[in-house]
Formats: C-alpha cells, sequence, structure tokens
C-alpha cells in the first residue's frame, strides 16, 4: 500500500509540474501571468506604455525560474521512480510505465517493449 502511494504522489507532482509548466508557453501565443494580470486592470496608455518594460524584462526571468524548477523536479521524480521501479511487479512497472510512454509517442511491440529506439538505429529496418 506505500508503494502504490508513493508511486501516485510522485506522478501526481510530476503531472502537476508538467501542466503548470504548460500553462506558460514561451512561444509567444499565450500572456504571460504578469500580462494576464495587467489586462485585467484596464490599464490607461500611459500606464501600459510604463508597465511594459517592466514585463518585458521579468518575463524572461520566469522563463528561466520555471526551466529550471521543472528541471529540478524531474530529476527528483525520476530518482524516485528510479529507487521505486524495482519495488514494484511486472504489471506495476507496466501501468507506471504507460504515461509516460504515451507522451513521447512511441509504439509498442508485442513483449511490451518500445518500438521507438529501433527506428532510430542504423541497420534496424
Amino acid at each position: 500500500m506505500k508503494v502504490k502511494l508513493i508511486t501516485l504522489s510522485a506522478i501526481s507532482a510530476l503531472s502537476l509540474g508538467s501542466f503548470a509548466f504548460a500553462q506558460h508557453p514561451k512561444d509567444g501565443n499565450r500572456h504571460s501571468v504578469l500580462e494576464q494580470t495587467t489586462e485585467r486592470l484596464n490599464l490607461t496608455p500611459e500606464q501600459k506604455a510604463k508597465v511594459q518594460p517592466i514585463i518585458d524584462q521579468t518575463n524572461p526571468q520566469i522563463q528561466t525560474i520555471r526551466r529550471d524548477a521543472m528541471q529540478k523536479i524531474k530529476t527528483l521524480v525520476d530518482n524516485a521512480m528510479a529507487q521505486i521501479r524495482p519495488m514494484l511487479t511486472a504489471e506495476q512497472q507496466k501501468i507506471l510505465d504507460e504515461p509516460q510512454h504515451e507522451r513521447r509517442g512511441g509504439l509498442k511491440s508485442p513483449g511490451g517493449q518500445t518500438d521507438q529506439g529501433d527506428q532510430e538505429k542504423p541497420g534496424h529496418e
């Protein structure tokens, strides 16, 4: 029971972290938290002119912090999973691997292994 709880907690943490990161893409198609906040304030053109340089300076810093935090979370979760995985049954390991496999878009062979790696190696057709 403890192993299931730990596994679910770790998966949840990674999922939530990924979700939070996805909410603030760096592609510029969506507004940053600062931009969303200032939009709600209905700033005057004069206020917007003064606020925009602050936003422009702050957003890249926020993105850097967010990337660093996500990498640290991923490292911690990967480490925890590496310790938990050997304690799981084969069926539990398969369940554990499913969300990660689906995110990467790999294909499963009948043995449950991903075919993705073999497709990238020269000489494996």
